[in-house]
């Protein structure tokens, strides 16, 4: 049997207007946590993703945290950026339409404005290919298990990502699973997987506050 493969599947880098981390500072942190998977899931664009890709000795995942009109959903094994601003229904197409795989980031995260709306949730349930079930940047523990409860009851696949915004986050959270191939692989190899976690605290929300205020001074990063 090949060896397990550490994979976060939901980070950020300065690409995202509310996140620090250069692709340089996230290869190395990611080799140091030992990763050999990640999936950069920047806001609104895929730029970030590429750049790491181009830097990392592990696989890169390109994925796209889109925000839709009723909150945001991740589009993983992407060519193409999806834009934002569509339905769920019209995200979710999107991202299927180019052989992506639907994934719903931080759904019951009740100290964010972001989340999918449930009622869009349920809309676009048949077309989700997995959940996030642990964020590390969920302040409350309890909407991580609301998110796994959910995803049992509905037979998806669970998903797991560190949600990093500042490279010391990258690897707090992550999914022990078998290799893949390719998207079909991809969900049943994640299916075996076993979730490995730990939250962020306070700090690193403090640090996107940051991002965010340099960004609209006009003070540097690489932000869209």
């Amino acid at each position: 049997m090949s060896a397990l493969q550490r994979v976060d599947l939901h980070m950020h880098t300065h690409f995202s207007r509310d996140a620090v981390t250069t692709p340089e500072q996230l290869v190395a942190r990611a080799v140091r946590a030992k990763l050999t998977v990640c999936a950069v899931s920047e806001h609104n664009n895929i730029d970030g993703a590429r750049a790491v890709q181009r830097l990392a000795p592990f696989r890169v995942i390109i994925a796209e945290e889109v925000k839709s009109s009723e909150g945001e959903i991740i589009g993983l094994f992407l060519r193409d950026p999806v834009p934002k601003g569509m339905s769920p229904e019209d995200t979710v197409r999107a991202i299927k339409e180019q052989g992506g795989l639907v994934c719903v980031p931080h759904p019951f995260d009740t100290m964010r404005r972001s989340p999918l709306r449930t009622a869009a949730l349920m809309r676009i349930l048949p077309d989700v290919d997995m959940l996030e079930v642990y964020n590390s940047r969920c302040l409350r523990q309890r909407d991580n298990a609301r998110a796994a409860e959910f995803a049992a009851e509905h037979g998806l696949v669970p998903s797991a990502g560190s949600d990093a915004h500042w490279h010391p986050e990258v690897g707090n959270a992550c999914v022990m699973m078998p290799s893949f191939e390719g998207p079909g692989d991809f969900l049943q190899a994640l299916r075996q997987g076993v979730i490995i976690g730990q939250p962020a605290g306070l700090v690193p929300h403090f640090v996107s506050t940051w991002a965010k205020i340099r960004f609209r001074l006009g003070l540097g990063g690489a932000a869209r």
